[in-house]
């Protein structure tokens, strides 16, 4: 493919979201919420012709039908990009259907147990700390540049045993896959290309010298026959952990800290009662959920009794499944002390994050170290929030002050 032809044409604005969305639009980027209330309000399911053909359910049940019927959608592509190459690349098990994906996510499921966490919480507590003290004399910070990406890069990094400082590389890589890659393939290709690199030779030095990690642990299992997984599978599952263990939960942290600091009674009341902690951070996973994934039409079926075909993609909209208000009394409004919450954020069905536990403990930590620190802070009007487009949503800058305005 030549490099003109791997990288697509900007996309024409949306005129009319009901018949021609386009999630990588600007205004969707800016703020996705009214766009989701008008395509609910039109229909459980939506279509475009844009990135050759894609659905959106737009209801939880739709969303929720989707998830669910592993024979009609097919998970081997979870990015709605504007190519469909051949699957070369994939990342087991978040790109395995039945019946390879359950042995595949068993794999991984003994590092992420809720005791592996409280072991790990104590490195991300420090990892906080850390951050806070390079900026905190300062007054303020881009909470996103400075804080909220550094927190799963370094976790994820302590977790599989490599160094902590290549995390640059990590947000390099990332960026290239979930933002510039839905648009050009090329970016795609050289930072799966490049990962791989790097992940074969952390492969290659533990076949001679085992280490207690992530990857050796990988290294270490047996497939569903007693074989060891390839050094394809392996690569394929580091990859997968690095892009699902990072851009998502930085984004959890970042929404969090922007709802906070533009809400100073939630914020009060979070420091004033820290008890109201684990339900605050299942609302703000809701409110915010930053994954949107995606499924292949594989054989025609309908969703919510409207009927789709194969040849298209799905977005799965898990932020848009919770906001819908059929589900979530005062489904816009963010409710720290919400009861009943079975929000989407982590996925639904057989694709439910792996790393849910981690997502939980990293955004808390994160969350209740910068309070205990820096109780009072806003928003700086004199700069601005910018957010990532596409597949995960999160603050990419977040220009904040501390203490209370003068």
């Amino acid at each position: 493919m030549s490099d003109t032809a791997s990288i697509m044409p900007e996309h024409p604005p949306v005129l009319d979201w009901i018949h021609d969305f386009d999630h990588t639009d600007p205004r969707w980027t800016e703020n996705p919420y009214p766009i989701w209330e008008k395509l609910r309000s039109a229909a459980p399911v939506v279509h475009t012709d844009r990135f050759l053909g894609c659905y959106m359910p737009t209801t939880y049940q739709a969303v929720k039908e989707v998830a669910y019927d592993t024979e009609h959608f097919s998970s081997r592509r979870v990015i709605v990009r504007d190519v469909r190459p051949d699957v070369t690349n994939p990342a087991p098990p978040i790109t395995s259907d039945p019946p390879a994906h359950k042995p595949a996510k068993q794999l991984l499921l003994p590092p992420f147990t809720p005791d592996a966490m409280k072991k790990l919480e104590p490195r991300v507590r420090a990892i906080c700390n850390e951050l806070i003290d390079e900026f905190i004399a300062d007054g303020k910070c881009d909470a996103a540049a400075r804080y909220t990406k550094h927190i799963p890069v370094r976790a994820i990094a302590h977790m599989l045993g490599i160094p902590e400082k290549d995390g640059e590389l990590f947000i390099k890589w990332i960026h290239s896959i979930l933002e510039l890659g839905i648009k050009d393939d090329n970016a795609l290709m050289a930072a799966v290309h490049e990962m791989s690199a790097y992940f074969a030779g952390h492969i290659e030095y533990r076949k001679t010298h085992p280490t207690d990690d992530l990857i050796s642990t990988l290294m270490k299992a047996t497939d569903s026959n007693g074989q060891p997984l390839s050094d394809q599978h392996v690569l394929g599952s580091l990859r997968l952990l690095l892009i699902a263990g990072i851009d998502t939960t930085w984004s959890a942290i970042g929404s969090s800290l922007w709802h906070l600091a533009r809400t100073p009674a939630d914020r009060e009341r979070l420091v004033a009662e820290p008890g109201l902690m684990p339900s605050a951070v299942e609302e703000l996973l809701r409110a915010y959920s930053p994954v949107t994934m995606a499924r292949e039409v594989m054989k025609e079926t309908t969703i919510s009794g409207c009927p789709v075909k194969p040849g298209n993609m799905v977005l799965l909209s898990f932020p848009a499944a919770n906001r819908d208000p059929a589900v979530f009394p005062d489904a816009d409004k963010v409710v720290i002390d919400r009861k009943e919450n079975r929000h989407a954020a982590f996925g639904l069905g057989i694709h439910r994050c792996v790393g849910s536990n981690l997502a939980r403990m990293e955004m808390t930590v994160a969350i209740e170290e910068w309070l205990k620190r820096i109780p009072d802070f806003r928003l700086d009007p004199a700069g601005k929030v910018t957010w990532s487009e596409g597949t995960v949503r999160g603050p990419r800058q977040l220009p904040m002050l501390f203490g209370k305005p003068a």
